[in-house]
């Protein structure tokens, strides 16, 4: 059974390297289901469950997202303008998104997960065209809100973030390539203050397993990483070959079925 898992483990991040480099997403949409089901095969509380799938995203996100970002930077598809701008509120979203998991039970984690993927995923299939609601992104004193909401539910789900920064801003003029580009980087900022405020919150947590920094798996971010950060760059090359309405389609239908998978755990 334990070499199934890690085998699972295995594919889970080649495969979510690619996600990760095509849409900027940190490759949290599967990491975190595939992680969760494995906390239940080896019988971990069920209360902590979710805490654990989505620290040890975030710690997977942090090279993950910096191999993306990397392979997306070289072919110029990252708006450095914006990550100046906005990481800081992304950050400060990020630290209050992990505190605010670390108090609820993996049940609300899950059905959060869910909900916004759902959200997601009808947006991206219904609506793939970018409407734009403003040529620019403007800098309004209300701007801010954005950027701290995308860390904060980023981090609830374990996500890099490119789930709503893809949307928020294609939604301000930005080409999805470029936005994908942008989000790859935003997962770094995101990823990093979330997973440590997940190991600090779990450290004393006797319900963890043996192995664990807090709340993060070592042995599944061993597993996975190297995956990742493998194919990160193949994602990155993919992208750039798919039109922008296809490659929306295509991250909607992959946010459909993590959603539908968390939905069921949820309420089985």
């Amino acid at each position: 059974m334990e070499l199934t898992v890690a085998f699972g483990l295995i594919v889970v991040g080649l495969f979510a390297g690619v996600l990760a480099g095509m849409f900027g997403i940190g490759g949290g949409i599967v990491i975190v289901p595939a992680l969760e089901a494995a906390c239940g095969v080896f019988g971990v509380d069920a209360a902590i469950r979710m805490h654990i799938a989505i620290a040890t995203s975030l710690a997977v996100i942090i090279p993950t997202s910096m191999a993306s970002a990397l392979a997306h930077y070289r072919r110029d598809s990252v708006d450095l303008d914006i990550i100046f701008r906005w990481s800081l509120f992304v950050m400060l979203g990020s630290l209050t998104g992990a505190s605010i998991a670390s108090l609820v039970d993996s049940k609300v984690l899950a059905l959060v997960f869910a909900g916004l993927a759902l959200l997601t995923s009808i947006k991206l299939i219904l609506f793939p065209e970018n409407r734009s609601m403003t040529k620019e992104i403007p800098r309004a004193v209300w701007v801010p809100v954005i950027p701290f909401v995308i860390g904060k539910f980023s981090t609830m789900m374990g996500v890099g973030g490119g789930t709503f920064s893809v949307i928020a801003l294609t939604l301000f003029n930005r080409p999805i390539h470029r936005a994908v580009g942008t989000a790859a980087l935003f997962g770094l900022i995101i990823s990093l203050p979330g997973a440590i405020a997940f190991v600090i919150s779990g450290i004393d947590d006797p319900r963890t397993p043996p192995g664990n920094l807090g709340y993060v798996s070592f042995a599944a971010f061993a597993l996975i990483t190297p995956c990742t950060v493998l194919t990160a760059p193949v994602g990155a090359r993919i992208a750039h070959a798919f039109s922008e309405r296809r490659l929306s389609i295509l991250f909607g239908f992959i946010s459909l079925i993590a959603s539908a998978r968390l939905f069921y755990r949820a309420f089985a």
